[in-house]
């Protein structure tokens, strides 16, 4: 059917906008990235200073971005109560280790302070995981797109109040480990151990899960259910156990995700998974929803650019308190990617069925 002249440069006026949009921002950021050098404000150790905080935090939102992709592989749903499940591990470890920190246990055996309440948030948040499934999901499983978003909705602010209803609306302060503080100098820089110990921790957990799904039996058979439930079914996967699998092990990694996001920045509060849930849905969309490497670039890249951003693009242009504006840096990167390359920077693989 023919288009009238008045949608064609209806079109026109839209495609002419969006590239108008695309060509503002990045002559900001160009402007505004040479300005900063110009100006020589920071110094080569600040920088890298910079780029090992944004590490450090993208690799939080990897592990939590593993999550959304892993769902939505297999689903085709965003779960938005995955947030709650990052806050649910957090505060779960936190209990297990006051109450090691008193016995004196953490201070005595740091390492196994560190492991053991990461294993229990493990635990803990895949457990109420396959709870939220089981009872918000799986009976949507049938219904239109936008009912289980509903539902995932109201299972966050169920999670989220049960939460403030138990331990209150107040900050909580996750107990030091002595063993971390102070820096270590790595070809002569001085690095904060406790960034080493999250971006190491959170790569080996990324690297274990990826071997998971690559190698093992019940890693094909999540990929053979991402790519047609009916025809899995019929050589003999049980699907319900493998989306039951796939909630607990994105769970699991944003449970650990919560514990190292605690030793990072020692404060727990029953709102702690929603930023960060959010920047890591960013995450899985920048790297291309679907795809687990996707989710570990794309929480990498946005790391590094909510940390060293403020500094780089908006200082340059004048803004006073940039670093204020760093979430808009992370979502105005998110808006860039979509009109730049929709997929993602790494492309959510697509059968014809699923497109």
């Amino acid at each position: 059917m023919r288009t009238s002249f008045g949608e064609r440069l209806l079109d026109s006026a839209v495609s002419g906008f969006l590239w108008g949009f695309r060509i503002l921002i990045v002559a900001a950021i160009l402007i505004g990235t040479v300005a900063t050098v110009r100006a020589g404000k920071y110094t080569g150790e600040q920088w890298i200073d910079f780029v090992i905080q944004g590490i450090s935090q993208g690799s939080l939102y990897a592990l939590i971005a593993l999550g959304y992709t892993m769902v939505y592989g297999i689903l085709r749903m965003i779960n938005f109560a995955h947030g709650d499940i990052f806050m649910s591990g957090a505060f779960s470890a936190y209990f297990l280790a006051v109450w090691l920190n008193n016995l004196g246990f953490i201070e005595a055996h740091p390492l196994l302070g560190l492991l053991i309440p990461i294993l229990f948030a493990m635990v803990m948040s895949a457990a109420i995981a396959m709870l939220v499934e089981r009872i918000a999901y799986r009976p949507l499983r049938e219904a239109p797109r936008l009912v289980p978003l509903i539902s995932a909705i109201g299972a966050s602010y169920f999670l989220e109040y049960t939460f403030r209803g138990l331990f209150g609306p107040g900050v909580y302060a996750y107990p030091s480990i002595t063993v971390l503080e102070g820096d270590w100098l790595i070809f002569g820089i001085g690095i904060h151990k406790v960034q080493v110990v999250v971006a190491l921790s959170a790569a080996i957990m990324m690297a274990t899960l990826y071997s998971l799904v690559q190698f093992t039996k019940i890693g094909k058979a999540m990929r053979a259910v991402s790519e047609d439930k009916d025809t899995a079914a019929l050589m003999g996967i049980d699907v319900n156990r493998i989306i039951v699998a796939t909630f607990a092990i994105g769970a699991a990694m944003a449970g650990a995700a919560g514990v190292l996001n605690s030793l990072l920045f020692r404060q727990i509060t029953y709102l702690v998974g929603f930023v960060p849930g959010i920047k890591a849905f960013t995450s899985a969309v920048l790297g291309g929803i679907g795809n687990i490497p996707g989710a570990m670039v794309g929480g990498l890249v946005l790391g590094i650019f909510e940390s060293i951003g403020p500094s780089l693009f908006l200082e340059g242009l004048g803004i006073p308190r940039p670093y204020q504006l760093k979430d808009a840096i992370a979502y105005t990167m998110l808006v860039m990617i979509l009109l730049f390359r929709p997929s993602g920077i790494l492309g959510e693989r697509l059968t014809k069925k699923k497109a």
